[in-house]
């Protein structure tokens, strides 16, 4: 269990009922022992946890076009209106972000030219969650970024719903997002499909995706002989606000937040004690009558939600870095001197008209964001995840003169004397050739 924050300058009108809690030892010990499982005996361990997880054992677990067309059918034109609307913000946002990348090369010295490359990974597979909710967005999220990212060849996977096979309109935006390869399997063991390969399933060199404990502790487990895109748990807000904000509308986006699970994490900070207050009656106004995922958001608020109160704008500032949550929302009268001193965030909604949903669901930028306090020293998904940094070097005669002795000179001192022979080498032999 980690170790409460300590802010300072900050008042608590609300104070989270429950710590966040790391994935305790026996959902570790579950999660290795499928992941072997797995890996030990394939398809018929697949198959085992399918059914007892989600009592979905097809002939077989890929989705074929049929399926894929079918699901097209059964989405309303509007909503695959909607979700095309998604996928092309999602995946322009995307090739923009690509674009400010690039290429380098460059002569350090006369003789010596020393640069990198961008080279995308080659295979890369991603988890779209389902559960509580069909999650139509992460599909876009993953697939359309990574095609966007270049990678040329992804596969995805997502559990299977109550009546058999993925939703039809998470299945069709998997499919728009441009899935080379689809899956209808869910948890631990999608994840260890699509890593180690199973059957007929070619083994990915990267898992992306949100998911539950159970999907965050097998990336974590997993990274090494994979890559991942990072570690996500819980989902969490951040809402800075100060009098002239409408508490109102701070109530509903916390709340919003808060249907993701009864451990998501919301947090209001402001510099207005009457402001914080409004916004709890608004919250326990909302919750008491119409709040239409109650069961849910009500557990979060109880269990996670904080409402801190700080002296002035500047322990605001400090309190937001220091939580470092997901998202953070800024509703105050001065928008933009947040927007430029704060750091620590996985995504900014900036003004009033800005809101989590928009992110989550398809405004442009990637909802797959660090947690527990990882903005501190990582930014969310994104283009640059899914991008190779390959240096490399080529050196002339005249390069060789200049930096086989300072070479050698340092593998002298490392005692690293087989070091020291390979640059010597290359420099006598442009003496030689010189001599010649």
């Amino acid at each position: 269990m980690e170790k409460r924050l300590v802010l300072q300058d900050a008042t608590y009108l609300k104070r989270a009922e429950q710590e966040p809690e790391s994935a305790s030892p026996d959902l570790r010990k579950n999660v290795s022992r499928i992941l072997e499982d797995v890996r030990e005996n394939g398809i018929d361990a697949v198959r085992t946890y399918s059914q007892r997880f989600d009592a979905w054992n097809p002939e077989s677990f890929r989705v074929d076009d049929e399926t894929i067309n079918r699901a097209k059918e059964e989405t309303s034109p509007e909503l695959r209106a909607s979700i095309d609307f998604s996928h092309e913000q999602v995946y322009r946002f995307a090739v923009h972000q690509r674009d400010t990348l690039s290429d380098l090369e460059v002569e350090t010295l006369p003789g010596v030219t020393i640069g990198h490359r961008l080279i995308p990974v080659n295979d890369v597979g991603c988890y779209v969650p389902g559960g509580r909710y069909p999650l139509i967005a992460s599909a876009v999220m993953t697939i359309a970024t990574a095609k966007a990212a270049g990678v040329p060849r992804v596969i995805a996977c997502a559990p299977p719903t109550k009546g058999g096979g993925i939703h039809p309109a998470q299945l069709y935006a998997m499919a728009t997002a441009g899935a080379d390869e689809i899956y209808c399997v869910g948890g631990v063991q999608a994840l260890a499909l699509m890593a180690y390969g199973i059957d007929s399933v070619h083994p990915v060199d990267m898992v992306v995706g949100a998911g539950n404990a159970f999907v965050a502790e097998a990336k974590r487990q997993l990274f090494g002989p994979v890559g991942i895109d990072l570690l996500a748990g819980p989902s969490e807000v951040l809402v800075i606000a100060d009098e002239s904000a409408d508490a109102k509308l701070i109530a509903a986006d916390l709340l919003a937040q808060a249907e993701h699970g009864p451990t998501s994490q919301v947090i209001l900070i402001s510099d207005s004690e009457n402001l914080a207050k409004k916004v709890i009656s608004e919250v326990e106004h909302w919750l008491d009558t119409t709040w239409p995922t109650v069961d849910v958001a009500r557990q979060a608020w109880l269990n996670r939600a904080e409402v801190i109160v700080c002296k002035d704008r500047e322990a605001v500032l400090n309190a937001t870095d220091t939580i470092a949550s997901e998202h953070v929302e800024v509703q105050t009268s001065d928008d933009d001197w947040f927007f430029n001193r704060l750091t620590n965030y996985g995504s900014l909604f900036i003004g009033a008209r800005s809101t989590v949903a928009y992110g989550d669901k398809g405004i442009g930028t990637n909802h797959v964001l660090p947690t527990d306090r990882a903005t501190r020293y990582t930014g969310g998904l994104g283009v640059s995840k899914f991008l190779k940094t390959l240096t490399y070097q080529k050196v002339s005669a005249e390069g060789t003169k200049v930096v086989a002795p300072h070479i050698a000179a340092i593998c002298d001192a490392e005692m690293m004397a087989g070091h020291a022979i390979t640059a010597r080498m290359r420099l006598e032999g442009e003496k030689s050739k010189a001599v010649k």
